[in-house]
């Protein structure tokens, strides 16, 4: 028997104590540091094309006409996607206001969520700092950033597809009671996951876990999965939103399921087609930098499948289903692998921890080796981005036809080549120290940096691909009275930004990016208000009783010009895309 003096048990509890402040404020500063990268700034830029200003729009008309269960975009029925994610900006439009910081503050809001879930889950499975530096990296990883970021479904879909998973995986860890409480919790979220994007929401999640399931020699599982009470819930989620939504619009239940899902799927006709290897170099930019380490991270990992933990071999094949399964679609786009990066961002995280509890190990070595890019890449950076910010001429003469939109950004590429210069300087220190928390430092700041530093280059890229400045010069002279229509165009955004809906006279409803818009439309049937058949377009414009204001695009120019000759009235240049001419009342009307 031993015994210790007081002295020394008094050293032991300080120790404690200055260990659980120290984990404290870690964990406060990642909340911190995770919260800023999705909320920070949140309307720092206008809405971007194609989809931001669309879906924003569509949800600002469904809190004005009360229309829950049939979404509209510029007046005309909008059933791309279920109107569960249009309903969430609508309740934030309904207590906070109309603006891009509340359009956004959905996706943001269940980016954030995921985080917190995915740390509650490492922590319980792993440990704290595995769970602690998961919230990091996922958090700023680009394409993460991005789509908390942006007025899209992928965000919300991925909090509720990720939760499902979660859930059917302690399913299985649990207790018969708890197990039956998991369950349920899965089946719940996986009817929100598919209110959200469609069948999509139930189909990934299934195939994470059934996969998962057989690997682990227990496909037994899939029955307590797939349980009575879990299919009551999943359908009395699914199911009045489906019935209702196909008595008022009785073409949906073909078009959501057949053309929306099937033909995306198999088809090349939505124009998303890509090679089977896309995604490869989706990953390599979209988790940068963190993407340096995957190649070696990979190599080891299957070195050392023996020891995966189950949690370890959950990640591993949820990204691995996720990516396989949108190579094989013919319909890709770099959202769809959201939750992928997610799994990918936790078995980096895990990287990282086991380096921190063994600097000598393999895990060190990675991050090592995987430093060494990074190095290179930020030293090349900085000094082409110097050399560029000292004589911005050099590029300016290699690109005479961009200069126009090459001078905006001028002033931003300084900070840019003294950022890279940072990271540059951070991996050096640490590849020379082998310090694991200084390459974990080097790592992410370039995201830090790119949110802070760098924010301005975001800003001006999004006002490239929105309509806000457009709308600003069309509120200047557009008369009360008059009717805005657009030919054979219309700027994304553009309705969300005037607060009111335009008239497109069209060939196929193109202009609208809706598909469903395009599918209506080819039916046969009378188009509905609000869009006019191009051919139909003089008739139209000579019965209208008030004034027009015509707005065409570059490639309409002869024709609007011809109108304003005829009509003996000015063509107004609203900026290098877009003019305009207000016709007068035919005469008679």
């Amino acid at each position: 028997m031993t015994f210790s003096s007081p002295q020394a048990s008094s050293s032991a509890d300080s120790d404690k104590v200055s260990t659980l402040m120290g984990n404290r404020w870690i964990l406060i500063f990642t909340f911190i540091i995770s919260a800023y990268m999705l909320f920070g700034r949140l309307g720092g830029w206008p809405l971007i094309s194609p989809d931001e200003g669309r879906n924003a729009e569509v949800a600002r008309e469904m809190s004005q006409s009360h229309s829950w269960l049939v979404p509209t975009y510029d007046g005309l029925a909008y059933l791309d996607k279920p109107a569960f994610y249009f309903k969430t900006i609508a309740l934030s439009f309904s207590l906070f206001g109309e603006s891009e910081t509340t359009a956004r503050l959905s996706s943001a809001f269940f980016g954030f969520s995921l985080l917190v879930v995915t740390f509650l889950f490492c922590r319980r499975m792993y440990d704290q700092r595995t769970a602690t530096l998961a919230m990091l990296i996922v958090a700023t990883t680009p394409l993460y950033m991005v789509f908390s970021r942006y007025v899209i479904f992928d965000m919300t879909l991925a909090f509720f597809v990720s939760s499902t998973i979660f859930a059917c995986f302690l399913a299985e860890e649990c207790e018969e009671k708890q197990r039956i409480r998991w369950y349920l919790l899965g089946a719940l979220t996986a009817g929100i996951a598919t209110l959200i994007k469609g069948p999509v929401g139930f189909i990934i999640p299934t195939l994470v876990i059934a996969i998962f399931n057989g690997f682990e020699g227990r496909l037994s599982a899939m029955k307590s999965a797939f349980a009575l009470r879990n299919w009551l819930v999943f359908f009395a989620v699914v199911l009045p939103w489906f019935v209702g939504l196909s008595i008022l619009r009785p073409d949906f239940p073909y078009y959501g399921i057949m053309r929306e899902s099937v033909a995306r799927f198999t088809t090349t006709e939505f124009h998303r087609t890509a090679p089977f290897y896309y995604y490869a170099p989706i990953i390599l930019g979209t988790f940068f930098a963190w993407s340096f380490l995957l190649p070696e991270s990979i190599v080891a990992a299957w070195q050392k499948r023996q020891s995966w933990s189950r949690a370890d071999r959950l990640f591993i094949i949820w990204a691995v289903v996720v990516v396989c399964f949108f190579s094989i679609s013919q319909s890709k786009l770099p959202g769809y692998i959201l939750t992928a990066v997610l799994a990918l961002g936790v078995l980096t995280a895990r990287v990282f921890a086991r380096a921190l509890n063994n600097n000598n190990g393999r895990a060190a070595r990675i991050l090592w080796h995987g430093t060494v890019p990074l190095l290179l890449l930020s030293i090349l950076l900085a000094v082409v981005l110097g050399f560029i910010a000292a004589d911005p001429e050099l590029l300016k003469s290699r690109i005479p036809s961009k200069q126009e939109l090459f001078d905006p950004f001028i002033p931003t590429i300084l900070p840019m080549a003294l950022s890279f210069g940072v990271v540059a300087l951070l991996s050096m220190c640490a590849l020379w120290s082998r310090n694991t928390r200084l390459i974990f430092a080097a790592f992410i700041s370039f995201p830090l940096l790119l949110m802070t530093v760098n924010f301005e280059v975001l800003n001006l890229f999004a006002q490239t691909r929105a309509a806000r400045s457009l709308a600003e010069k069309i509120s200047t002279t557009l008369p009360p009275d008059a009717e805005l229509v657009c030919m054979e165009c219309l700027p994304n955004g553009l309705p969300f930004y005037l607060k009111r809906l335009v008239t497109v006279l069209s060939r196929e409803g193109d202009e609208l990016t809706s598909n469903y818009v395009k599918f209506t439309l080819a039916s046969g049937k009378p188009w509905p208000e609000g869009i006019v058949p191009i051919a139909q377009a003089h008739d139209w414009l000579a019965a209208r009783h008030h004034p027009v204001y015509l707005l065409a695009d570059k490639n309409h120019l002869t024709t609007l010009k011809a109108m304003a000759q005829e009509q003996g009235v000015e063509v107004v240049d609203l900026n290098s895309k877009y003019s305009a001419v207000l016709l007068p009342t035919p005469t008679g009307n």
